[in-house]
C-alpha cells in the first residue's frame, strides 16, 4: 500500500496533489448546489442575472473536472486547471464583494468575498511554482 501511495505522489507531485484538492472542492461544490440549492441568494444576485444557479453549478463541476483532469498533466502544462478554477471563484467573490458593498445587499458579503478570493487567489501563486526537486535519499520507514 505505501508503494502504491508513494508511486502515485511522485506522479502527482506537490503541484498536482493541490490541483486534485482544488480540483474535489469545486465539483463537491458545484455538486452541491445542484443537489441542495442554496436558499440564500444575497451575495448572488448580479450572477443570477447571467446565468441560472443551475448553470452556475455545471460550471463550478466542470472546472473541477478540469483540474482534476489536469493534474495528471507534467507541470507547467497544467496551467488550464489552475485557471479553470480561478475562473469560477473570481466571478463569485466579486459577486459577493459588490453585494457587500456598494450595493450594501449583504453586510457579511466581504467575508464569503474573502473565502473564494482566497480559494481561487492560491491558484494564481501556484501557477508560478516550480515542481520541487526529488528527494536525492530514500525516506526513512518507520
Amino acid at each position: 500500500m505505501r508503494a502504491a501511495a508513494r508511486r502515485l505522489q511522485q506522479q502527482l507531485g506537490r503541484r498536482g496533489a493541490l490541483l486534485t484538492l482544488k480540483g474535489i472542492i469545486a465539483t463537491l461544490y458545484g455538486f452541491s448546489l445542484f443537489v441542495q440549492p442554496a436558499h440564500d441568494l444575497r451575495g448572488l444576485h448580479l450572477l443570477v442575472r447571467l446565468m441560472p444557479l443551475d448553470a452556475w453549478a455545471a460550471a463550478w463541476v466542470m472546472a473541477g473536472t478540469a483540474a482534476l483532469v489536469c493534474a495528471w498533466l507534467p507541470p507547467r502544462r497544467d496551467w488550464p486547471g489552475y485557471l479553470a478554477v480561478w475562473g469560477i471563484t473570481a466571478p463569485w467573490s466579486m459577486s459577493y464583494l459588490v453585494a457587500w458593498w456598494p450595493l450594501g445587499e449583504h453586510p457579511r458579503g466581504w467575508v464569503v468575498a474573502l473565502i473564494f478570493g482566497a480559494f481561487g487567489g492560491v491558484c494564481l501563486v501556484a501557477i508560478g511554482w516550480d515542481e520541487p526537486p526529488a528527494r536525492s535519499e530514500p525516506l526513512r520507514e518507520t
